[in-house]
C-alpha cells in the first residue's frame, strides 16, 4: 500500500502513469536518495519504451530494489502457500484469475481496473487463465 500510495499520490489526474520526472521525488518520499543519472539508469531498465512515463507494475519494479526483505523468506514461503491454500477451496492447485481479481480486490477495495490488470499480467504471464504456487501454470513468483 505504500508503493500505491506514493504512486497514486504523483498521478493526480489518475491516469495510471507517472512522469519520469516523479521517480526522483517518490523515491525520496521512500528513503531513496539517488543521483539523477542513477535514477535514470533505473528507468531505462523498467521503461523500454520511449513514453516519458510508468506505470504502476513498472513503478514497483523499480521500486522493488529498495525495499527490504525482514522476513525469513523460508517462513514468508510457507505463509504464502497457507493463504493460497484458504483460497483454492477446491484443492485443485491452482486459482482462476477471477478468483484471484477478487482477492485483490478485497485485499483493497480501491485498487483500479487497471492496476487489477497490470497485476494479472504479470502473474499470468502466458494468459492461461490460472495461477498455481508450485509454477504447473503460471505462477506467483516470491523472491
Amino acid at each position: 500500500l505504500v508503493l500505491r500510495n506514493a504512486f497514486k499520490a504523483f498521478d493526480l489526474e489518475g491516469t495510471g502513469w507517472i512522469d519520469h520526472a516523479d521517480v526522483s521525488n517518490i523515491l525520496e518520499i521512500l528513503g531513496q536518495k539517488l543521483e539523477p543519472p542513477a535514477v535514470k539508469a533505473l528507468i531505462k531498465e523498467v521503461d523500454k519504451g520511449t513514453t516519458g512515463k510508468l506505470n504502476f507494475s513498472q513503478f514497483c519494479k523499480l521500486a522493488a530494489r529498495f525495499i527490504e526483505v525482514e522476513e525469513d523468506q523460508g517462513a514468508l514461503q510457507a505463509e504464502l502457500k497457507e493463504a493460497f491454500r484458504v483460497y483454492d477451496k477446491e484443492g485443485k492447485g491452482y486459482l482462476t484469475v477471477a478468483t484471484l481479481r477478487g482477492i485483490l480486490h478485497e485485499l483493497d477495495d480501491k485498487i483500479s481496473s487497471q492496476d487489477l490488470d497490470s497485476i494479472i499480467e504479470e502473474i499470468d504471464a502466458d494468459g492461461s487463465g490460472t495461477v498455481d504456487f508450485d509454477g504447473k501454470r503460471s505462477k506467483i513468483k516470491y523472491s
